[in-house]
């Protein structure tokens, strides 16, 4: 017999950012390197890989590339914030 959580294994929760992962990401899918998003956002470059490291867990991406197909994909990031 099936359990619950096996008959929601289709069903995902909506994936939510932050508004400071969302200020990151948005900055690291510009090409900054994690070092300059660091500086503008006033952190160390550590918080930045950290932020970055829940961003690509909660997008199910392993890179900045994928992380930003799968934003486009799931409608998270504003137009303004594509990378053409």
């Amino acid at each position: 017999m099936d359990s619950p959580a096996d008959n929601r294994q289709d069903e995902q929760a909506p994936v939510r950012l932050t508004r400071r992962e969302l200020e990151v990401l948005a900055r690291a899918l510009t090409g900054e390197s994690n070092k300059e998003v660091a500086e503008a956002l006033f952190c160390s470059k550590r918080t930045v890989d950290y932020h970055l490291n829940r961003i690509y867990r909660k997008l199910q991406a392993s890179n900045r590339m994928q992380a930003l197909h799968r934003a486009r994909m799931l409608g998270i990031l504003p137009d303004t914030l594509y990378v053409h």
